[in-house]
């Protein structure tokens, strides 16, 4: 029996000392691994810049095991660890340390004019778009003596600054003039066919389509099916504000149910008053609750225009972005596809690079926005057979 345990004893011992030996062998090959890693001079990037390990490496002995997209969402210090094979054939691990800045300067959303009326509430610095793309609340102010008591122009300065120290100065007139009697309504007369639209842009690689509320009061689909309305995109909704309660398109179900019934191909928008992320989320689910009961082949677009009012929001134009994203998120998991709505300035001017498609807002015969898009709002004062009342008049690109 003593005999039979030395045995054993023997066999493991040697088992073990030929794993002490490979650990040993392997430590002290690690430990003297040539490791030679030459990196740029200036380790910086900007925000939400596309880069990669690699980017920042101008020689290594090897290769990199995984150059993956570094995250660059949040300014300051970035530790960026990987590991790499070198031309020994040794795993190495390896770290450098990149600073992520901020160097676009402040938006401010102010011709070269602004006008308020004689003993009006001063609410300038709230009132003129002042946003971020980064600051969630950059520094707004009025460099310059005014009084909104007294008629005159006043020539001032609008100021914003964010937390990187970027400033972006724009000279403007602040008129103060006297409230106007006049209360005649200028309207509008001009006016653009739907027949129109299908003759010049009308393709086989477009449909042309409507979007549509409880503004065109009873549409006639019908009619529409009738005269060539290839979809309509839905307005389903709203919330009353920040925060409010959600109101349905007193049209939405009307709407949502006709188009089914003659068949028209059907996408829906909601007006957001989303303010974070949660927010957004939440206004989506609402909306799969309505939509559920109903075909929807389209995109769900997010709608999104409090531009009057968007300093309230305290968002940064990432974190408008995002939240736009958190919104079509909802019904990319659901298996519908998203849609972005946007007017060509605020798309070039405010809105990040999105997740999702774009439905453009250009009211013009030839867009200049440069961007891809892959709906195109081309007007709102639309006019078709079937509704009593001007229409939005979209374009859809196959």
């Amino acid at each position: 029996m003593k005999k039979k345990f030395i045995i054993i004893f023997a066999i493991t011992g040697t088992f073990f000392l030929i794993l002490g030996g490979i650990y040993l062998s392997k430590y002290y090959r690690i430990k003297n691994a040539v490791i030679s890693v030459s990196l740029i001079e200036k380790l910086e990037t900007e925000f939400l810049s596309d880069v990669k390990v690699s980017d920042f490496i101008t020689d290594i002995n090897g290769k990199i095991i995984n150059d993956y997209k570094i995250d660059t969402k949040k300014i300051g210090n970035k530790k960026v660890n990987f590991k790499y094979i070198n031309d020994d054939n040794i795993e190495i691990s390896y770290s450098y340390d990149l600073q992520v800045l901020d160097t676009t300067p402040p938006v401010i959303w102010l011709s070269d004019n602004y006008t308020v009326t004689l003993g009006s509430e001063d609410r300038l610095v709230e009132d003129i778009l002042c946003g971020d793309n980064y600051d969630n609340k950059p520094l707004c102010e009025i460099i310059g003596d005014y009084d909104i008591n007294k008629l005159n122009s006043y020539p001032l300065t609008f100021r914003a600054t964010d937390s990187s120290g970027n400033v972006t100065e724009k000279s403007f007139n602040l008129n103060v003039v006297a409230p106007s009697n006049n209360n005649a309504t200028n309207y509008n007369n001009s006016k653009t066919l739907f027949s129109d639209i299908i003759k010049n842009y009308k393709t086989e690689d477009t449909e042309v389509g409507l979007d549509i509320s409880h503004w065109q009061g009873d549409v006639d689909f019908d009619k529409l099916k009738k005269v060539g309305v290839e979809f309509v995109m839905i307005r389903v909704g709203r919330t009353d504000g920040i925060g409010g309660k959600y109101v349905l398109d007193t049209k939405f179900e009307r709407n949502i149910k006709e188009a089914n019934r003659v068949g028209i191909p059907v996408g829906v928008y909601f007006y957001s008053y989303a303010n974070s992320e949660n927010s957004a989320k939440s206004d989506a689910r609402w909306v799969l609750k309505q939509i559920e009961n109903y075909k929807v082949e389209l995109p769900v677009a997010f709608d999104w225009e409090n531009w009057n009012s968007y300093n309230e929001f305290n968002l940064s134009f990432f974190g408008l972005t995002e939240m736009a994203n958190s919104f079509l998120d909802v019904f990319k998991k659901a298996g519908y596809e998203g849609l972005l709505y946007s007017s060509k300035n605020y798309l070039e001017k405010i809105w990040l690079k999105t997740d999702y498609p774009i439905w453009l807002a250009h009211y013009t015969e030839n867009t200049s926005y440069r961007g891809n898009y892959t709906f195109w709002q081309i007007c709102s004062d639309g006019i078709v057979d079937g509704i009593n009342a001007p229409v939005d008049i979209n374009i859809r690109y196959k």
